[in-house]
């Protein structure tokens, strides 16, 4: 299998091949790393190359993407670049990777985290709570539907499939009444801008790794470890050690509405979690706290929590 990371010579050596979904916020996470490498190695950004990838997740845009297979559509061809060779690194949005990778694939670490926080994009109310009664609300995401019906039991959910800008173009020629978006995902797009409001993580609770660009390789390619590892952030890798763990107990493969977060303040994890029905009429949280050594331990145990307060069956409803 080719070794596709020269870290001896990064310049005149093969190129770092990232792969990464073709969408504009994609490869606008994939360039980030290109640049924080580039900087960290003090060579030219083209001695890098970024690998576009079209993913099942891109292609698949009638259904939602619970009905369709759920998050590996979005990593699945990109693992499979990576463990023949054809890409040295994965670049991915650190919600969209399932609980448990494919055998041979490890997240090597992620980039500093962005803004966790849900923004909510509507010209006719500047929060959700002030919507019109019966109004509807498109979004792809069960979780963020569950959020609004929990506030809103009145509104009404569709679909709304597409990347940022295709979604932001659809809510402008009023195809629903608002949207929700992630934050991070808006800042990095120069999209900030066309957030009506940001919601409170405590109310609308993020998905877990929402914010964070996590980077896969290979896993017993220890050169490319070495070449990502000054540009990787060692506060994200914690919280989100809490969030995945919590997703491993709790089934982040179900097709229930999950937020998870974990925030690192000094030297302590504060952890916050939340399941709920689909139609938001029922929810369970969970929060545990310690220091940040026991991030994983502090995850799992808010999983092991929430398993002991929901009613048999409620996963698989």
């Amino acid at each position: 299998m080719p070794n596709l990371l020269n870290t001896s010579q990064p310049c005149s050596g093969r190129k770092l091949r990232l792969g990464t979904r073709g969408s504009p916020l994609a490869l606008a996470q994939a360039r980030e790393l290109m640049r924080r490498l580039a900087a960290a190695h003090a060579s030219e950004p083209e001695a890098i190359e970024i690998v576009p990838i079209k993913t099942a997740g891109d292609t698949i845009l009638h259904v939602a993407l619970r009905e369709a297979g759920g998050k590996g559509l979005f990593t699945k061809e990109l693992d499979q670049a990576l463990l023949a060779g054809a890409i040295g690194a994965g670049v991915h949005s650190a919600k969209d990777l399932p609980a448990v990778l494919p055998d041979g694939i490890a997240i090597a670490g992620y980039l500093p985290r962005e803004d966790v926080r849900d923004a909510w994009i509507s010209p006719l109310a500047p929060h959700p709570s002030a919507l019109a009664a019966g109004s509807t609300i498109g979004t792809a995401s069960l979780r963020r539907a569950a959020m609004v019906k929990r506030l809103r039991p009145d509104v009404k959910i569709a679909l709304l499939r597409g990347n940022v800008e295709t979604r932001l173009a659809k809510i402008e020629k009023g195809e629903a009444a608002g949207t929700l978006l992630a934050l991070a995902g808006l800042k990095r797009l120069g999209l900030e801008a066309k957030a009506s409001c940001v919601l409170d993580a405590r109310e609308f609770v993020p998905a877990a790794g929402q914010g964070a660009i996590a980077v896969t390789v290979r896993s017993g390619d220890e050169a490319a470890k070495e070449f990502l590892a000054p540009v990787l952030d060692h506060a994200t890798a914690i919280e989100l050690a809490a969030e995945r763990a919590f997703l491993r107990v709790i089934d982040g493969s179900c097709k229930t509405p999950i937020g998870a977060n974990a925030r690192l303040q000094g030297d302590m994890v504060s952890f916050h979690a939340i399941v709920l029905s689909p139609d938001g009429s029922q929810y369970f949280e969970a929060a545990s706290s310690g220091p940040l050594t026991e991030a994983g331990f502090i995850g799992a145990s808010a999983g092991h929590k929430l398993l002991n307060q929901i009613p048999a069956g409620f996963l698989n409803a």
